[in-house]
């Protein structure tokens, strides 16, 4: 293998490997990437075993071939060399010789065919819209469950009908659904599958790259899911089990509604969780007719109270009800600005908030309260 590529085009690919490529690892070929030069590119694949990327850049091929490199130690190289030509040499003993005009590396590589092989990418079930699958995203990965015990709450539901998406996550203490209508040419029927959190992170990173319009070509077999953007491929083992029942969760009941404006009552829990007990994070929102008090205390720190004057005047009984300042602001930095629809039944059962300016996408977030 003998190759010259360009300093930015090979930086920008290894960048797209970095979330995958495993570091702190038991099988040391899983720190390496494996580079193959092949007609007039290199291509470039990691994985950690839940993970894999393929990708490519643009090289001028004076031999073809295959080899590993550290891919940390490569991409910390690379991003530090001149704006300028890198050639790239396998040598003998499966070292990999690096120049870049004065600078000269050479980096120990291993053995290609300790390499794990990575699935094929099948035909596409689907193709989104870059756009639409950044939002769903965005709107639902910070409520997957950290816990690895809770094993299928550990990555979101995708649900893909003919004619929309819909994607739903939940840590069993909130629980954020969004869905939005999109033809989706070629599916005859429903499709589910569970995303694991990692995948969506580095999909993420995938549609950092490319323009709203781009299409994601979507994949999956028995045990992968693939997400395919032009050249570049994200390949995730499939999260097993059954997702809860989010329909059952989903409030039918919460008729005492209050509408405030999104930055308004974020900027107020915010303010409110500096003197919040930083263990439980508590708000309490009390609800009247002409205002919403948001306040917290602590022994520790001391009590914050702030009023907030509803959109619309509030009907219902007076209500007061306590969350997690953290829950709440998260789902705020995912809405859409202007107002939220806050809608409870009583202090004692999950409130329902809903976005009123999201015009393409039906958004919920159902909190479960804090006992005051």
């Amino acid at each position: 293998m003998e190759l010259t590529v360009k300093k930015n085009a090979l930086l920008r690919e290894l960048q797209l490997t970095q979330g995958v490529v495993e570091r702190k690892t038991t099988i040391p070929i899983l720190s390496n990437l494996l580079l193959e030069a092949r007609g007039e590119a290199v291509r470039i694949t990691g994985t950690d075993l839940e993970l894999g990327v393929k990708t490519s850049c643009a090289a001028k091929v004076k031999k073809e071939g295959t080899g590993t490199v550290p891919a940390r130690r490569l991409f910390e190289i690379v991003r530090t060399l001149p704006d300028a030509d890198i050639k790239l040499k396998l040598l003998e003993n499966q070292w990999v010789d690096l120049r870049c005009e004065r600078s000269h590396f050479k980096l120990v590589g291993m053995s290609k065919e300790n390499f794990p092989a990575l699935p094929e990418f099948p035909h596409p079930l689907v193709s989104l819209p870059a756009r639409i699958l950044g939002t769903l995203i965005a709107k639902t990965a910070f409520a997957i469950s950290m816990e690895e015990s809770r094993y299928t709450l550990n990555g979101a539901l995708l649900l893909l009908k003919p004619d929309s998406v819909t994607m739903v996550a939940t840590d069993g203490h909130r629980l954020a659904y969004v869905e939005t209508q999109q033809k989706l040419t070629g599916l005859k029927a429903e499709v589910r599958v569970l995303v694991p959190k990692k995948a969506m992170n580095e999909v993420v990173r995938l549609l950092g790259e490319v323009e709203e319009k781009t299409a994601v070509e979507f994949a999956r077999d028995d045990s992968h899911l693939f997400f395919k953007v032009g050249e570049r491929l994200l390949i995730s083992r499939l999260l097993t089990g059954q997702f809860p029942n989010y329909e059952a969760v989903l409030p039918r009941e919460n008729t005492r509604v209050v509408v405030l404006d999104r930055d308004l009552v974020a900027a107020a829990v915010k303010r409110a969780d500096v003197v919040a007990d930083q263990r439980s994070h508590a708000v309490r929102l009390l609800i009247e007719p002409e205002k919403v008090e948001i306040s917290s205390s602590s022994p520790e720190y001391g009590e914050a109270h702030e009023e907030l004057v509803p959109g619309k005047p509030y009907s219902g009984e007076p209500l007061q009800i306590g969350f997690n300042a953290n829950y709440l602001l998260e789902f705020f930095g995912a809405a859409a600005a202007g107002p939220i629809s806050f809608e409870f039944k009583d202090d004692q059962s999950a409130g329902q908030l809903r976005p009123l300016a999201e015009e393409d996408y039906k958004y919920r977030y159902v909190v479960m309260p804090m006992r005051l």
